[in-house]
């Protein structure tokens, strides 16, 4: 495993981030693993090399954070692993939960109860990377800022990073806690992929000049671009995910997407490599820090690891990306 450091700072991460949000309880979603299911999965991810674990407070309503804080107790050394999560969304097992006052956001209320919560399920004294799991339109960004700022000074996060959001208010943020002398964020975790490529017009060009790692979410579109996938059938798919994401189904399945989808199968074919390991070298071709990768089987570990050592010219990438047509935002609050 290659280790790069984490935009501006001196945090060493893995170029493969794991993402935790498969682990916790199928009564979340029906197709994330149980404790049982996810131990082996994560084991190889260690013994891969992978020191870079995302979770958020919201996946599995808490379980997530609990195994996240559980595996890394037993398969790796504290001190070696980054461990990232999230606050915003209701901690809530419902799909779509009762908006409840104070239980979502990003006021000084919420953040300061949800990272006290998030590490007593963690486990662990601290978090690494604590991200803002979207913009909370409902609240000054001053006071969000401040408290971010205040939960790093205590000793509780290292690091804040953000999501997915528009290129002005993230700088308008940034702006904000450089003139107050506030903890600005070091990474955005954007949504980008072969199949959605919009952070490339400002998020992207924003945080190449900043020094903002870039660790972009659904890097496989939701697992759309592993190609089994059928066109004109939403119900079609191979896996309890392709047929139960409505989300998915939502963003991705337009004829433009199965032709990025098709042109990704036919290079991959051509090179031997699977087609996740094809987009995630794109990825990394692109500039990205570490795409944060959904695995539950440990083949699709070993196709992740794969790409970090797999070069591509710029003609493979001008032929990758030839397909695109323009979406419109999809990803943000």
């Amino acid at each position: 495993m290659q280790y790069v450091r984490l935009g501006g700072t001196g945090l060493a991460v893995s170029r493969i981030c794991l993402g935790m949000m498969t682990y916790g309880t199928p009564q979340w979603r029906p197709w994330v693993l149980d404790e049982a299911a996810s131990r082996p999965v994560v084991k190889h991810a260690a013994d891969l090399g992978i020191n870079f674990f995302d979770t958020a407070d919201m996946y599995s309503a808490g379980q997530s954070e609990v195994l996240t804080g559980r595996f890394v107790r037993e398969f790796c050394r504290r001190e070696e692993v980054v461990i990232a999560s999230k606050v915003y969304y209701p901690v809530d097992m419902a799909a779509e939960p009762a908006r409840r006052p104070n239980m979502d956001g990003l006021s000084r209320k919420r953040i300061l109860h949800a990272v006290d919560a998030s590490l007593q399920r963690l486990g662990t004294d601290y978090i690494d990377l604590y991200q803002i799991h979207r913009l909370d339109p409902a609240t000054p960004m001053e006071e969000t800022m401040e408290a971010l700022h205040d939960v790093v000074k205590a000793g509780k996060v290292r690091y804040l990073g953000a999501s997915s959001m528009y290129a002005w208010q993230f700088a308008k943020m940034q702006q904000i806690a450089r003139e107050r002398g506030f903890t600005r964020f070091v990474s955005m975790q954007n949504h980008y992929n072969l199949a959605y490529r919009e952070e490339e017009r400002e998020m992207i060009p924003l945080c190449r000049d900043q020094g903002v790692a870039l660790i972009p979410w659904s890097p496989l579109a939701r697992g759309f671009l592993a190609g089994n996938r059928r066109q004109g059938d939403k119900d079609a798919g191979e896996t309890s995910r392709a047929k139960t994401d409505d989300i998915a189904q939502n963003y991705y399945y337009r004829d433009s997407d199965f032709k990025v989808v098709h042109a990704l199968s036919a290079m991959a074919a051509a090179r031997g490599v699977s087609n996740a390991t094809l987009a995630y070298a794109w990825l990394l071709h692109k500039g990205v820090t570490a795409p944060i990768i959904g695995a539950s089987k440990i083949p699709q570990l070993d196709q992740a690891a794969a790409a970090v050592d797999l070069r591509l010219t710029d003609e493979d990438v001008r032929t990758l990306e030839a397909p695109y047509e323009p979406h419109p935002i999809l990803g943000h609050t």
